[in-house]
């Protein structure tokens, strides 16, 4: 597939499909956990990418914005004049001026291809959108962001890994709630692609897949190493170690799934290197020295 047709698969996708409401929330709100069980653990996770960025300025850059749809994303620019919004969906610009108004500016824009000037912005984020990229175009997404960002300033991607190296335990323990479950006779809550926990009988697959009819491309940690170590400042840490089906098959409330989930998010913080590239959420942050 060439690389303009990705382009157009992804952009088709999300004005056709991600962007567009089922009831109070977007459909792609469906590969996330919003269940009451875990959202304090999904908050918390949203919320450590506001810690690394500055705190005041006056453009923060939203590259692959989507519609700013979590309340948390919007604390990102709070102290900020204007959050730049762009994307190439123009339904995702659309939907996000209706959350921002005229503290949005909104740029429907290639990635790959930035159309800002060089160090103009005080702050960056990147959220799940360079998984949608070319393999071949990565590090020069990464280098083109980076541009963009004021000296003594930070950004912050996050995105999956496809190789996670805890996907192991957390199949063994998907493995032991299904059978709970099937003991118990109680089904777990559906997965993003509609079918019952119990129905998964690949646990490694499960936690890798994309949401169907769109170009998604995970990379690993030691690939990010091997292309990026020595081309820009970074540091890996983690925003999210497990997945939303590990989420919906193991954390449930009558099984103290609070109290897991806060056990969880403490070892994250405790190690938050190890979990970022052992995990399936990194939060990358990328630095710029001042001159």
């Amino acid at each position: 597939m060439s690389k303009d047709s990705v382009k157009h698969q992804v952009s088709q996708f999300y004005d056709e499909v991600g962007w567009q409401m089922e009831g109070e929330v977007y459909q792609n709100a469906r590969y996330e956990d919003l269940r009451p069980v875990s959202a304090e653990y999904i908050h918390r996770c949203h919320m450590r990418v506001k810690r690394h960025l500055a705190p005041t300025g006056k453009y923060l850059l939203d590259a692959g914005s989507g519609p700013v749809q979590y309340d948390e994303y919007l604390t990102y620019s709070e102290d900020y004049q204007y959050r730049v919004c762009m994307d190439l969906s123009l339904v995702a610009l659309q939907e996000a001026r209706k959350r921002l108004s005229e503290k949005g500016i909104y740029v429907k824009a290639d990635i790959s291809n930035l159309p800002f000037a060089t160090e103009v912005f005080d702050g960056i984020v990147s959220l799940h959108t360079i998984h949608h990229v070319p393999v071949e175009e990565k590090v020069a997404v990464y280098q083109g962001l980076h541009r963009t960002l004021k000296p003594g300033r930070t950004m912050v991607t996050v995105d999956g890994w496809a190789e996670v190296p805890l996907s192991g335990v957390m199949g063994f323990l998907m493995r032991i709630a299904n059978r709970l479950r099937r003991w118990t006779g109680k089904e777990a809550p559906p997965m993003p692609d509609g079918k019952p926990a119990s129905q998964a009988n690949n646990e490694k697959k499960q936690l890798t897949q994309a949401p169907v009819g769109t170009y998604v491309l995970k990379t690993s940690a030691k690939w990010f190493h091997k292309v990026m170590r020595g081309v820009l400042p970074y540091e890996i840490r983690v925003w999210r170690s497990v997945s939303v089906k590990f989420l919906r098959s193991v954390i449930q409330p009558e099984w103290a799934g609070r109290f897991w989930l806060k056990v969880l998010y403490r070892l994250e913080e405790w190690f938050p290197h190890f979990f970022g590239e052992k995990g399936q959420y990194p939060l990358i942050v990328i630095s710029k020295d001042e001159r």
